[in-house]
């Protein structure tokens, strides 16, 4: 069987934890900034997993990873 591809543009965006869900960055940090409150700001520097919906497509995009 051939290899499959790893999506590289997934790769550099998301990370595996160890029990298998992916992680993420938040939207909305990079600029606009001066608007939002500290504390939101703050919670969006955090990463976040990814919803259920779109773990499926993740797995197939990066599977090696």
């Amino acid at each position: 069987m051939p290899k499959l591809k790893t999506h590289r543009g997934a790769a550099k965006r998301f990370k595996k934890t160890a029990s298998g869900k992916f992680v993420r960055r938040s939207a909305f940090k990079r600029h606009l900034a001066a608007s939002k409150t500290t504390k939101r700001k703050r919670h969006l520097g955090k990463p976040s997993v990814v919803s259920p919906a779109d773990a499926p497509t993740l797995e197939k995009m990066l599977p090696y990873k």
